[in-house]
């Protein structure tokens, strides 16, 4: 399965899409079991259910975002995140002049708290971005996949991430993921202190949990989930 699109212009020109979605990812440390490029892979996988269900463009990846939490891990890149505002206001524009002015961003990184304000903002006077998968969407998955942890505790690195890429991406999973557990529920000054405080291994969950099959009913119930979404922004 590819990660970006390969359709040409003329296929776009085919499909005459009205709406575009743009994976949001990131490159940043997932300890030793998952690649840096895990948020933007999970981003890419959810966008391209997405474009052939709904027949929707797939635009190609935006791959750093805002990952200062994960400062003084190995590999991380971070941009501010003006940069990632001032970037999708461009594609945006760019995309208006092509006479697509619905635009979904499918969000692979918890850490990209600017795209709430992004569609906020962008909503006010028409609605013209949605930000997807959201807290409910996310909790609706993991529930259909009967994940035993929850968002909180599985927050990076765990079940849920490597679930999902051993069912669409499993030669990006390490062999050690069965013995990458770490705990740390309690986490008051996360804003404070990033990921460092709290994990070593760069891992917040329990990828030890995780399964193909799981990862498979997680993005089938994303698909399921995003239909309203997509009425709504239509509306």
């Amino acid at each position: 399965m590819e990660l970006m699109s390969t359709a040409t212009s003329v296929d776009e020109a085919r499909r005459a899409a009205t709406v575009a979605v743009l994976p949001v990812g990131s490159f940043e440390q997932h300890g030793a079991h998952l690649p840096l490029i895990t948020d933007t892979a999970v981003a890419c996988l959810i966008a391209q259910r997405l474009s052939e269900t709904y027949g929707l463009l797939l635009l190609p990846p935006i791959t750093i975002s805002c990952s200062h939490e994960h400062k003084g891990f190995a590999g991380t890149v971070s941009i501010d995140a003006a940069t990632l505002i001032a970037v999708i206001e461009d594609i945006r524009a760019s995309l208006a002049r092509s006479g697509i002015n619905k635009l979904v961003l499918v969000n692979g990184h918890g850490g990209n708290y600017v795209l709430s304000n992004i569609a906020l903002q962008a909503n006010t006077e028409a609605r013209s971005v949605a930000l997807f998968p959201g807290r409910e969407e996310w909790n609706a998955a993991r529930e259909s996949a009967g994940m035993a942890t929850t968002a909180h505790a599985d927050m990076h690195g765990g079940e849920l991430e490597t679930s999902i890429l051993l069912h669409a991406k499993p030669e990006l999973v390490g062999d050690n993921w069965r013995v990458s557990d770490h705990d740390a529920d309690d986490r008051p000054h996360f804003l404070l202190t990033g990921m460092a405080a709290y994990t070593t291994s760069g891992i917040i969950g329990r990828p030890s949990l995780a399964s193909a099959v799981k990862g498979e009913a997680v993005l089938k119930s994303l698909v399921e989930t995003f239909a309203d979404h997509l009425k709504i922004l239509m509306e």
